[in-house]
């Protein structure tokens, strides 16, 4: 007879009448099984909470749900975190990527402000009826900011200077601009355009794509978290997916290089922190 059929009885046998003693000693169960009342798991809200997270943010592991309930104000343990992330079978399956030998692998330095150098690149998807949908990606180095995502069906270097004038509107431009051997980014339109305004084209080796690790980086990510998470039925509707999924990426997503900030954050502690060092009289005396 199991535990709770034994309480049960228990129970009906102090309702006819019986005290509680003889009716566990008739049973065979202890005052203690019997007065015995679960407790109140106290992880419930927290892995309540991980995976509404996870369900929304469907690529992130618990470092990134982590870093989620922080952002939310929430004052938790990574262990509890990442333990309570496994214990709902919430792991992300990892997909393979190809590994670059490490004596290829070049660090690169990260610059101290924003539009000092930004890296841009192509990453191609399709839409539901096969076009190719080819994704001009634009990162700032120092800020890990996506500067802009710009789907079209095809793009030259003569669209490629016009979204960088536009940019340079809102934004300004940057002192260097790297980017791969790409015919775009070669052409003669924006060969012109970089010298009238200044602009260095920092062109990496062929076949080294980790001498552009911080937009490789970014388009894992984006790739990863957003096209293939979505199937696009139309050119415009990947052009409302996408932009809503930089703005997310932006001032949403925190980052574990960037110390648990943002990139909007970590672009406006950068600015605060310019700020300080001006205004600071010994700071301009080296």
């Amino acid at each position: 007879m199991s535990a709770p059929s034994r309480r049960d009885l228990v129970r009906h046998l102090i309702n006819q009448g019986l005290s509680e003693r003889r009716s566990l000693r008739f049973v065979g169960m202890s005052p203690s099984a019997f007065r015995y009342r679960p407790v109140t798991d106290r992880n419930a809200a927290l892995q309540a909470k991980i995976i509404a997270l996870a369900h929304r943010h469907r690529r992130y592991g618990a470092g990134m749900i982590y870093l989620k309930l922080l952002q939310a104000g929430e004052v938790v343990n990574h262990k509890r975190v990442d333990r309570l992330y496994a214990e709902a079978g919430l792991q992300v399956r990892r997909r393979k990527r190809k590994k670059i030998p490490v004596a290829d692998r070049h660090p690169l330095a990260r610059p101290l402000a924003a539009n000092q150098v930004w890296s841009m690149d192509f990453v191609f998807d399709r839409t539901a009826e096969g076009r190719v949908i080819k994704n001009l990606t634009i990162v700032d180095d120092a800020t890990h900011e996506a500067v802009a995502i710009v789907p079209e069906r095809a793009m030259g270097g003569m669209y490629l200077t016009r979204v960088l004038d536009q940019l340079a509107g809102t934004r300004g431009l940057p002192k260097a601009i790297r980017t791969d051997n790409g015919k775009e980014f070669c052409s003669r339109a924006m060969l012109n355009w970089a010298h009238a305004r200044g602009v260095q084209l920092f062109l990496i080796e062929p076949g080294k794509p980790n001498q552009n690790a911080y937009i490789e980086s970014f388009n894992g990510r984006f790739r990863d978290e957003c096209l293939n998470e979505h199937w696009f039925t139309s050119l415009r509707h990947a052009q409302v997916v996408i932009e809503r999924w930089r703005r997310e990426y932006n001032e949403e997503r925190p980052k574990k290089s960037l110390g648990g900030l943002t990139p909007a954050a970590y672009a406006e502690s950068l600015i605060r922190k310019s700020a300080t060092l001006a205004s600071d009289s010994k700071a301009r005396c080296y």
